[in-house]
């Protein structure tokens, strides 16, 4: 997509293309205790919340293509589910899944005529939903889940050392 041709995207894309290299540089050096530590037993570990966003790519990658090749496609909603993980894969495997799934959505998305933003498909549970509010929903939910993993990261990693500097912060992941 040329800059500015697709205003109500431009924002959404520059982030969705920028989250791989995010995640990549936070991720890097986190030791594995940290990316599997869980702050509760009903609460999200780093690796999990990687898993989550592979699935949730695949996801909207499917939703994507289908609103730029169909007409008004009826669009799957998400089913949470199944496991979150597993000891084949880590949270670096799982940010490598999701920056070659990311690339692929970026790379559709690229090629289509600015007009896409305003083709439509239809959301199981929301109804008429297009290509432009799709890609901004896709970017509020990497900004959640960026924030989650830096707070799990945080909470871990660096709180727990911070002495009597941990009265000027609130850990919450």
């Amino acid at each position: 997509m040329q800059p500015g041709q697709a205003p109500e995207m431009q924002a959404a894309i520059a982030l969705l293309e920028k989250m791989p290299a995010i995640l990549e540089a936070l991720l890097h050096a986190v030791p594995q205790d940290v990316l599997d530590w869980k702050p509760g037993a009903e609460r999200w570990s780093i690796h999990e919340v990687m898993s989550h966003l592979v699935g949730l790519e695949k996801l909207y990658l499917e939703r994507a293509r289908r609103i730029l090749q169909e007409d008004t496609p009826e669009l799957p909603k998400f089913v949470p589910g199944g496991a979150l993980g597993g000891p084949s894969s880590d949270a670096i495997d799982k940010a490598v899944s999701f920056a070659a799934l990311r690339g692929e959505l970026m790379g559709i998305v690229r090629g289509a005529p600015a007009s896409a933003g305003m083709r439509v498909g239809v959301h199981e549970e929301l109804g008429a939903v297009t290509l432009a509010q799709l890609l901004n929903e896709l970017a509020n939910h990497d900004l959640g889940h960026l924030r989650q993993i830096a707070e799990l990261y945080r909470a871990r990693a660096f709180y727990p050392n911070a002495g009597p500097f941990q009265r000027y912060s609130n850990p919450k992941p």
